[in-house]
């Protein structure tokens, strides 16, 4: 395991009913392939090595003879390879017949885990042959030759790198109580599954449903291996299914009815997995009665990791045919938090600074909606933009001309002549451009917006965003202080969309026409005056870095805890230039831009720990009353020692 990936396989043979040598050959033809491609830990269909079909046959004493063969064989097939193999067989004990997962690595079987829940309707018949792991008591027996304890108790698997595992067999998984929900708790961060499940109208779709859901339900992977082509089809049809899922996530699957054998690979990331559930306290609570047997792998030999698993570079943004759904849910719940503070305050008068960008603009689309829901006189919203310095005709002219279309007051305040002065009583060079100048500039429109709020008994409605508060990019007691923030868990890199959205859905095309331009106004608080030609001069990616890069950082840094290390391998794959919709970053920028975003996120807590109400609306969110607590004066050493040794 490297960077918490673990890489497994789902493997559909394509087997003969009955033939266990033509079989053996096919599964270890795919051992060998999946050895090759570096993959952990593979997982073969149910009953692969005598077909799954073979109904009365089973009760051949020729057939589960041959079956115990061919395990001898792939026994010493795997005596030099460290992958851990998955196959499904029956097994003898007793006076019972077991359907099993025989689990192999180097040339021993490290365990046998049996069928518990046994279909025997519609088309299935399977107990007319096999017994439940319910009908034995633990033993030991004898198969290829080695003494194996076969137990009906749980039963979880541990790698040398501590990588826990379990399995289930089909309709395990079909079960109201899956074996896989107390093996979760018990600690398996892997669930295999070895299926023979035929195909009928519908079914495959509740199926990927089905294990996506599991894997959610029991914040754990789930690799599901279903037989396919080559079982006998005297009344059904197998079409070979492999999904493969984490945490409610498919990641991959085989495409089904395929006459030739498929491989479906992925990495898992297990330290996502278990900092789900460290941050889900439900599963704590419910792990206490949840109870195993644990059965240890062997030592494997270190070998070169590849890391072939793909990274999404925007995860804030929804993706296809999610975009339009998930942008109207996302403004609704902006829309509605904002309507219950006013309802409840009694106010039907709010105030906004519009400065013609992207942060501002959502703000105040989103006191338009507010204002309808409720019915409220759109007058109602104080719109106000105050020139400074920096300001170009392009920003101050979106922002009239929106404020106008939308029908809300507008007012033009420009904050030149006081600021002017502010800077004379503090004995400051207008001319220095430092971080006075522009500060000075940022707490003056609040002071603004704040005393019209008052006059008018309104309140001020934020416009900063969650990208912003992460790298601390907002004035503190400036723009970072407001009545409550319609912005404060949207980030950078989603605001465009939103706006767009709105644009293409919910405006007159006057408006629309200015939403358009606002979105491709490069990004800039406008402190710094404007160059000869009159174009913004201040890009803030220009001095704190990519919002995309800081974006991804922020997600999978808050979401699940990754390290610096791991968050650099991560951008790498993720911003290679195979992304279209994305930029392509080098090594050293990353690294850069990563050294930035650590030493901002540590420095800038002070700003978090006192921010105003606002909706929370992803998963990921900075407030300092549930979402991140943390030190303000915490020291970021550790990460930026990390990074350096990169």
């Amino acid at each position: 395991m490297k960077y918490g990936l673990v890489t497994v396989a789902a493997a559909i043979p394509r087997v003969r009913v009955a033939d266990t040598s033509y079989n053996e050959q096919a599964i270890e033809e795919q051992i060998a392939a999946a050895e090759q491609r570096g993959v952990d830990i593979i997982v073969f269909p149910e009953l692969s090595i005598t077909g799954y079909s073979c109904q009365d046959l089973f009760r051949s004493e020729l057939l589960l003879e041959r079956a115990e063969e061919a395990i001898v064989h792939l026994l010493d097939f795997t005596r030099k390879l460290d992958i851990i193999s998955i196959v499904g067989m029956p097994v003898v004990v007793g006076n019972t017949l077991l359907n099993c997962a025989v689990v192999i690595q180097q040339g021993s079987i490290l365990g046998i885990v049996p069928k518990t829940f046994l279909p025997n309707y519609g088309e299935f018949y399977e107990k007319r042959w096999f017994a439940s792991s319910l009908d034995t008591r633990q033993q030991q027996i004898y198969i290829a030759g080695s003494p194996v304890t076969i137990s009906p108790s749980p039963t979880v698997f541990v790698t040398a790198d501590d990588v826990k595992f379990a399995i289930e067999i089909c309709e395990d998984l079909w079960s109201p109580l899956p074996p896989s929900d107390n093996l979760a708790l018990a600690g398996a961060d892997i669930i295999f599954n070895l299926s023979a499940s035929d195909e009928l109208i519908g079914k495959h779709d509740y199926l990927r449903q089905l294990v996506s859901q599991q894997s959610a339900r029991t914040i754990s992977a789930y690799v599901y291996s279903s037989c396919g082509y080559g079982e006998s089809t005297q009344d059904v049809v197998y079409g070979g299914n492999a999904i493969i899922a984490e945490n409610g996530h498919v990641l991959a699957e085989a495409s089904r009815f395929s006459l030739e054998p498929q491989l479906t690979i992925t990495q898992i990331d297990i330290e996502r997995l278990r900092s789900e559930r460290r941050l889900n306290t439900t599963f704590s609570i419910a792990q206490r009665k949840a109870n195993a047997d644990f059965i240890d792998a062997k030592p494997t030999a270190m070998r070169d990791f590849v890391l072939t698993r793909q990274f999404d570079p925007t995860p804030f943004i929804p993706k296809g045919d999610d975009m339009k759904r998930s942008c109207e849910e996302i403004l609704n719940i902006q829309t509605l938090g904002l309507a219950r503070r006013l309802d409840h305050t009694h106010c039907k008068n709010v105030v906004v600074g519009i400065s013609g960008g992207l942060d501002s603009t959502l703000a105040l689309l989103v006191c338009v909606r507010a204002f309808d829901y409720l019915g409220f006189d759109r007058k109602g919203i104080h719109g106000i933009t105050m020139p400074g310095f920096g300001t170009t005709n392009r920003t101050h002219g979106n922002a009239v001309n929106l404020m106008k279309s939308l029908g809300v007051s507008v007012s033009e305040i420009s904050i030149a002549r006081s600021v002017t002065q502010h800077f004379e009583d503090i004995g400051h060079d207008i001319a220095t451009h430092d971080v006075t100048y522009e500060n000075g500039q940022a707490r003056e429109r609040t002071q603004i917006l704040m005393d019209v709020a008052n006059k008018v008994g309104g309140m001020v409605v934020g416009t900063g965003d969650l990208s912003e508060l992460a790298l601390g990019w907002a004035t503190y007691n400036g723009d970072h202080m407001s009545m409550y923030g319609v912005n404060a868990s949207i980030p950078k890199t989603l605001i465009r969309h939103l706006v767009s959205y709105v644009a293409d859905n919910e405006v007159d095309e006057l408006s629309r026409t200015t939403l358009l331009d606002i979105i491709d106004t490069p990004i800039s608080p406008e402190l710094i005056p404007a160059d000869e030609q009159g174009n913004i001069s201040q890009k803030t990616e220009d001095l704190v870095g990519p919002y995309e890069l800081h974006d991804f950082f922020l997600y999978n840094y808050l979401r699940f805890g990754y390290r610096p290390s791991k968050l650099f391998v991560m951008a790498k794959a993720a911003f290679n230039g195979h992304e279209p919709s994305v930029s392509s970053y080098d090594d050293d920028t990353i690294k850069h831009w990563l050294r930035v975003f650590f030493r901002r996120f540590f420095a800038q807590q002070f700003k978090r720990s006192c921010l105003p109400d606002g909706p929370k609306v992803g998963s990921v969110s900075l407030s300092p009353r549930g979402d991140w607590r943390m030190p303000s004066d915490a020291s970021s050493q550790l990460w930026l020692e990390e990074i350096e040794g990169l």
